[in-house]
């Protein structure tokens, strides 16, 4: 990850913490205009008993809008039935309003309660002082404020005018977590009834009165040049209002969006791709093999690790590969822009509202406040939707059409366009003494700069890279780590998870072949490498060893690690594990059980998690997380894999992408170990794990180790 990144996600998380509270950190002020009780921009209460919570965060399947207004009610003392959930727009009450790095619910969670309790605080006064009691005897309860010894109550929307005249309390007291009623339940998504039902409006659904629809001939190579279309034969298309020049190619306007796609093809635009045109997946691997002949800049380092390597008695190098990986959300790129002379309104399936408004501001010379940044749902971000880019493509051309435009890209535009995920060695050597303990450990990961966050710079501090190898979490007392990003010839960015997939696919597997030369069981090696000093801190990453080796052991029992898989005919059965800490938080393990066939053929029939990611707030949404985490981790496992061809992505469509099928579904179960007090994130966490626990289970059942993804069937025929 680049430092831009981390400014990035720390900076959209901070976003969350801007409550009109007068505590530290907070912004002040509520918002203007608002009718009823509104202590801040967070919160409003109507005399009807409305409570409207606004989140500011993107809900793109991940259950965030749930989980944040379950914080805000529950310290509330809300009724749940009366809560509606309004989306935050970037602006002076919400400065940053990104989403990403699995800390939504994190960064909100004291904030959130805070900003909750002090409105609780002021009803429950406004109540007493109507009733000339003291405010001790009074508590709130489901949207009221209650009295026992008189028997009376009085619903919140009684008391907004009273609450709305009281100073915010400075230091308002947060309940015990003996005491909530909503936090660690399973509560069902608030928007889920709209969702299933087709009523909720995604980015495709959203439509401005007087709009058109656009499609643009965007050069999927990077740093191409258009040096010709043919504007009349698009202009031909019945349907087709315009085409339009804008800054990396042309866009066709119509009265719908099949019109712009067909007068977009008819475009028939001719492009200098330079030498990024002739660039190859084989290319690409030879550039990275090339850089990781240098041992990268190291990034961690315990006792001596080359030295030990070279005395030891045993020692075990292997190389692993994974390969570049599309996004492929459901919903593709599109946004609607409306641009006036002094004005932009933006309505924009994105995870970085914030960036949009930025970017659009610059591009139209405009202050940052002159452009509205709409957020609606989103059909899956994976981090792709950290993009501003057909944000911005739409902001172009409603500018150049004068009118509202809808850019939508098709299908094939969104994994041509997309931002891919880098293909990645991760290449380890691991030195065992006379007795079989492990006491060196070199990991080297080299990979391509995300180029969405900026041009690659050699210079930029590596710190905390490579995610998985930086962090490594066992005790090894030498240890060395190193990391080499090169400049990347191709569009590259954010995937779920980032740099963990690669890297603890790598660790966790060659740990496993590590323990197999030592004749130890892999569970048992790696309770014994977690027995170390707890918690253990290295640079900006603390890690619980101990912690992680309970959620080890929950993972391991629920399993029936002790036990064989079940055979199965004809098949060969196997088990395996992998466990990770992510950035010092949750800490999650998972084991998969197998069965391979004659032809290599691989079959996952069940995957156990156990997870400490803190204090739960929705059950249900954690399991949701576990849930959609292995499944992505699985596709990337068996199936995921782009293929770079004439300098663009070789896929067009799910049908040469393929994601797992319902078929193909394992028995998930999910098992959550208590904590830290406080929540940790969870949309990413679940995935890293899935890839090494799969291959470690492959090769229990065949005895070939799998050092590359994805699983070929081919490599493992019997």
């Amino acid at each position: 990850m680049s430092a831009t990144r981390r400014q990035f996600l720390r900076d959209a998380s901070l976003g969350a913490a801007a409550l009109a509270l007068p505590i530290p950190l907070f912004a002040q002020g509520a918002p203007p205009g608002a009718a009823g009780f509104a202590p801040s921009q967070w919160l409003r209460i109507g005399a009807d008993g409305r409570t409207v919570l606004v989140v500011a965060h993107s809900e793109m399947g991940q259950g965030v809008r749930t989980s944040l207004a379950m914080i805000l009610a529950e310290e509330l003392e809300a009724d749940w039935k009366a809560v509606v959930i309004e989306q935050a727009s970037p602006g002076p009450l919400f400065t940053d309003t990104g989403t990403g790095g699995s800390d939504s619910v994190t960064a909100s969670w004291k904030p959130l309660r805070q900003a909750g309790a002090a409105a609780r605080e002021m009803l429950v006064e406004a109540a007493a002082k109507q009733w000339g009691v003291p405010s001790s005897s009074c508590r709130a309860e489901m949207g009221a404020v209650l009295h026992a010894a008189s028997g009376r109550r009085a619903a919140y929307g009684e008391l907004v005018v009273a609450a709305a005249a009281l100073p915010v309390p400075k230091e308002p007291r947060l309940k015990e977590a003996r005491d909530y009623r909503l936090i660690g339940t399973r509560v069902a998504r608030i928007d889920g009834p709209a969702i299933v039902s087709g009523r909720a409006v995604y980015g495709l659904d959203t439509r401005v009165p007087g709009m058109l629809f656009a499609a643009v001939a965007v050069s999927p190579v990077r740093g191409a040049k258009l040096t010709r279309h043919d504007a009349a034969k698009a202009r031909a298309v019945a349907g087709v209002k315009d085409v339009v020049t804008i800054a990396g190619g042309v866009a066709v306007l119509a009265e719908n969006s099949y019109a712009a796609v067909s007068g977009r093809d008819a475009l028939a635009p001719v492009w200098d791709e330079g030498e990024n045109g002739t660039l190859t997946t084989e290319e690409l691997w030879k550039r990275i093999d090339r850089a990781a002949e240098n041992p990268g800049r190291s990034t961690r380092k315990a006792g001596d690790a080359a030295a030990t390597l070279a005395a030891a008695p045993t020692r075990l190098v292997a190389s692993y590969r994974t390969p570049f990986q599309a996004h492929a959300t459901l919903e593709p790129g599109n946004t609607i822009a409306k641009v006036d002379a002094d004005s932009c309104e933006i309505w924009s399936p994105t995870q970085a509202p914030g960036r949009v408004q930025k970017e659009a501001a610059k591009l139209l010379g405009m202050a940052p406040e002159k452009v509205t940044v709409h957020v609606t749902l989103v059909g899956g971000g994976f981090g792709r939707r950290l993009g501003a880019d057909y944000a911005l493509e739409a902001v172009e051309i409603a500018r150049a059409a004068k009118r509202p435009v809808q850019l939508v890209w098709s299908r094939a535009d969104d994994f041509l366009l997309d931002r891919v995920h880098p293909a990645a060695r991760v290449d380890l050597a691991a030195g065992l003494d006379a007795s079989g303990s492990l006491v060196a450990w070199t990991h080297t990961a080299t990979t391509f700069h995300l180029s969405m966050f900026g041009e690659f710079d050699a210079n930029e501090d590596p710190d905390g890279n490579p995610w998985g190898g930086y962090d490594n979490p066992y005790d090894i007392p030498n240890l060395a780590v190193g990391w080499n990003e090169i400049a990347s010839p191709i569009h590259t960015g954010a995937w779920r998870a980032v740099y963990y997939p690669a890297n603890v696919f790598a660790r966790e597997c060659f740990l496993d072949e590590v323990a197999a030369k030592a004749g130890k069981d892999p569970l048992a090696l790696r309770l014994a490498l977690l027995g170390g000093p707890s918690p253990f801190t290295y640079g900006k990453r603390k890690v619980d060893r101990a912690g992680l080796a309970r959620v080890l052991k929950a993972a391991a029992e629920k399993s029936g690690w002790a036990s064989p898989p079940a055979p199965r005919e004809g098949r060969r059965s196997g088990r395996g594990l992998a466990c990770n800490i992510y950035h010092g938080s949750t800490l999650i393990a998972q084991v998969a059980d197998v069965s391979v066939g004659p032809k290599g053929d691989v079959r996952v029939h069940r995957v156990v998690t156990a997870v400490d990611c803190g204090q739960v707030v929705n059950l249900s949404g954690v399991e949701g997380q576990v849930e959609s985490g292995v499944i992505w981790g699985l596709s990337y496992a068996l199936k995921g894999e782009v293929a770079i061809a004439a300098g663009r992505v070789a896929q067009t469509s799910f049908a040469d992408y393929p994601v797992l099928r319902l078929d193909e579904m394992p028995t998930l179960e999910t098992y959550t170990v208590p904590g830290n007090p406080a929540p940790y994130g969870m949309g990413e966490m679940p995935v890293p794990c899935v890839a090494p626990a799969v291959a470690n289970a492959v090769a229990a059942a065949t005895g070939k180790r799998v050092r590359r993804l994805p699983i070929r069937p081919a490599d493992l025929v019997a």
